[in-house]
């Protein structure tokens, strides 16, 4: 009542003025935002299937290096291997999103290179027009595909061939109810949304989101593409599955880090920074993780390393740098494990793990890879999508040869998945769409 009373207390000033009199009127625009990397990508064919199988293996050689120890403790690793700097046999049990076999070669993939050759079949199937609701009704046309095998009348005399099978489904199950449900009713999908798996916030989206930063028209186009097929996540787990989308088609553009991981900063469409008290999670995240790299190698460059660092800090066998080296190392580490949830497959865990992996390794593909592993957690996963991103920005000519060949081989001989075979599938659409 007291605002109205004041407002009717203005009226005759304001009455006052004659037309003449009335104070001027200025209205300074608000600044327009222009797209980030939106100039046209310009590549031949043969720079495009460089990048694009580079994405491809780059990814897969981070699953495979991750796979011998992913969700391990950085000192257990330690313990084993020492220090990991190439591929380890995958000595593990086979399981739903693992490995899909006992103790495999070193070289082997897990869940994390299968969503990619669900993602380029998928490409194909959606003729060039990815949406959402054709993405949902692919993955549940493939979970129908596998249910149907359970007929075959060989599983009668044949029970390892029932338990490959089912092994299948369980891997499959929890994304077809989802995706089940999104096809049904809006309220039907966020129930079963909010019991995918146990309800966790999941690194779900960047499983595959990495795969659209390959066929976008731009950065933006990647963002929007990944953050609408992120059906399964929740919260901000999926403006991170967009960025990662962004990212890996910024590494397309540019070999500059710092324009890629300046993505968090410059592509928000749908204003995630505008959120009232807590502001873009992902870019806060993102913005603490490089200051804290960029501090620590500015501590141990200018500071000698004392015997309790050494000490404290102790080098671990295999590691091929200097004590210096070591020391900022386990420095960052440490600052990542004081951030570490419940779950290490939580999707802001592996987005942390994976900028400040970005920063500290400065765009160099071994390097980068090697601090991940190292790390432990869910290192695979992470591993694989910083491999896509490095993976487009070098392109597959420039990937450690080693490693590159031995991936390659183990996936067509053992894995059943020939990356080079799925890099020329994307090219026709790739030729759509960019």
């Amino acid at each position: 009542m007291k605002k109205i009373l004041s407002l009717l207390s203005l009226l005759p000033l304001l009455a006052g003025f004659s037309c003449k009199e009335m104070p001027l009127k200025i209205d300074i625009e608000a600044p327009k935002k222009i797209a980030y990397g939106a100039d046209t990508l310009k590549l031949s064919e043969t720079e495009k299937y460089d990048k694009v199988l580079g994405a491809l293996v780059g990814s897969a050689i981070g699953d495979a290096m991750g796979a011998s120890t992913e969700m391990w403790h950085r000192k257990d690793i330690q313990l084993k291997y020492g220090y990991i700097t190439g591929l380890t046999p995958a000595v593990r049990t086979q399981s739903p999103e693992g490995t899909w076999g006992h103790n495999l070669s070193a070289g082997t993939t897990t869940d994390d290179t299968r969503w990619k050759l669900l993602m380029v079949k998928y490409f194909s199937d959606s003729k060039g027009k990815p949406e959402a609701k054709k993405f949902s009704k692919f993955i549940t046309d493939y979970y129908q595909s596998l249910a149907r095998t359970l007929a075959d009348k060989d599983l009668l005399t044949n029970t390892d061939l029932l338990d490959e099978k089912i092994e299948k489904m369980d891997w499959i199950k929890e994304w077809a109810r989802v995706s089940l449900a999104y096809q049904e009713s809006d309220e039907e999908y966020q129930k079963s949304l909010n019991r995918f798996y146990g309800g966790e916030m999941s690194c779900a989206g960047q499983l595959y989101t990495p795969m659209f930063g390959l066929i976008a028209h731009n950065v933006e186009g990647a963002y929007n593409m990944g953050y609408a097929h992120s059906i399964f996540d929740l919260g901000y787990a999926k403006d991170i599955s967009g960025l990662v989308a962004a990212m890996t088609q910024m590494a397309m553009r540019t070999q500059n880090m710092d324009s890629i991981l300046n993505t968090a900063t410059f592509v928000d469409p749908n204003g995630y920074q505008d959120s009232r008290l807590v502001g873009r999670i992902a870019y806060s995240v993102a913005d603490v993780s490089i200051k804290h790299v960029l501090g620590v190698n500015d501590i141990t460059q200018n500071d000698s390393v004392t015997a309790r660092d050494s000490l404290q800090f102790k080098m671990p066998k295999n590691f091929t740098g200097a004590e210096s080296d070591w020391v900022r190392q386990e420095m960052v580490y440490q600052f990542l494990e004081k951030n570490e949830k419940a779950i290490a497959f939580h999707s802001g865990e592996i987005w942390q793990i994976l900028v400040t992996a970005l920063q500290f390794g400065e765009g160099d593909f071994t390097k980068t890879m090697q601090f991940i592993v190292n790390y432990g957690r869910d290192n695979d996963t992470v591993a694989a999508v910083v491999g896509m991103i490095l993976g487009a920005k070098d392109g597959f000519s420039n990937l450690p040869e080693e490693l590159r060949n031995k991936v390659l081989k183990v996936n067509k001989e053992q894995m059943g998945i020939d990356l080079e075979a799925l890099a020329q599938e994307m090219l026709p659409r790739d030729k759509e769409t960019l």
